[in-house]
Formats: structure tokens, C-alpha cells, sequence
């Protein structure tokens, strides 16, 4: 079943985290940070949203690196139910895909709890502040990956927020897989 997230608050500020990356080494969101925004994003190994954009996922952070916005992506899905989302296969993953940011993983859920996280892929957007100013879709793909010539939504909000230090009034939220919790 689909999960959407609520729309953007603007200002709410980043919760702080340090977890473990598929790298080997512990990343600190204050390290992520870009010196004109951060990405932080709640991705997964297994979830059809996610593989269907995982190369537009891939494609935006290397852009936005370039403008100098800081992406990390983070599993805090529950590898007790959903094994393929397991550290190993998120190292394995993370090569496959050669993602070129750090893939973290949120064994306790505390980070995705901290955020609010609601689905995969889900996107938050900050300027240098570390102040919330996107929290929107990737582009209108679903669960099919859309036209090559979609609008990039992620991109154009981020690249503002770089170029100004707010997004865009107006956004789509994401959809995807729900976050897998771990039984209370």
C-alpha cells in the first residue's frame, strides 16, 4: 500500500543523527551538510518506487552535489521482516548502484522517527541553515519509472533552495512504500 507524506513545513530544523554507512564509516549530519543545503533521504534496497527512480535518484545527487548540496540517502526499514534491506545488502546495493554519498542505516529508527518518515523514497529538503524547505516527490514517476523528459521536481526545488536558501511554495509530496517498523 502507498504511503504519502505530509507537506512541507518550512523552518523545521534537522534533527541531528550519526549512524553507519555502508562506507564503513559513521556519518554526522552536520558532515553531510552542503555549505548551500542538505538532502537527506529515506530510501530502500527493495521498494518498487524506489528501484524505478534509483537512476534519477543517482542523477540528482550527483547534480546537486555539484551546487553544493550536501545528499546522504538512509534504510531504517525493520531486516527482521524485510531482509532484503539488511546492512549487507545495503553495502551490496550502495556498489551496484554506485552511489557516490553516503547510504546510512537506521538500525533503531530513531533518525526516521526524529524526521517523520512516512514512505520510500522520502525526501527532505534543507538550505544552509539546516531549515526545512522541500519535502516533495522526486519527479511524477511512481511506481513505473515516467518519461525521460518529466520535470525534475527534486532537482529544481533544491537548486533553488541553493540559489536562495528557500523552495518552492508549491509541492508534490512523494509516495511510496510505507517505512517498515519494527514491532512495538
Amino acid at each position: 500500500m502507498a504511503a504519502i507524506p505530509p507537506v512541507c513545513d518550512f523552518g523545521w530544523k534537522a534533527p541531528d543523527f550519526t549512524l553507519p554507512g555502508t562506507d564503513g564509516q559513521d556519518h554526522s549530519l552536520s558532515g553531510i551538510a552542503g555549505p548551500r543545503g542538505t538532502l537527506v533521504m529515506f530510501i530502500c534496497n527493495h521498494c518498487p518506487y524506489v528501484l524505478a527512480v534509483i537512476d534519477r535518484i543517482l542523477r540528482d545527487a550527483r547534480d546537486l552535489e555539484a551546487l553544493g548540496i550536501g545528499v546522504a540517502a538512509i534504510c531504517s526499514n525493520d531486516a527482521t521482516t524485510h531482509p532484503d534491506d539488511s546492512f549487507e545488502n545495503m553495502k551490496l546495493r550502495a556498489a551496484d548502484w554506485g552511489m557516490t554519498f553516503p547510504y546510512l542505516r537506521d538500525e533503531d529508527q530513531s533518525v526516521a522517527r526524529a524526521y517523520d518518515a512516512v514512505c520510500t523514497p522520502d525526501f527532505f529538503g534543507f538550505n544552509a541553515d539546516l531549515a526545512l524547505q522541500y519535502r516533495g516527490r522526486l519527479d511524477a514517476s511512481r511506481k513505473q519509472t515516467g518519461p525521460e523528459d518529466l520535470r525534475r521536481d527534486l532537482f529544481e526545488a533544491m537548486k533553488l533552495v541553493a540559489e536562495t536558501g528557500r523552495g518552492p511554495e508549491e509541492q508534490i509530496p512523494s509516495m511510496g512504500c510505507s517505512i517498515k517498523w519494527k514491532a512495538a
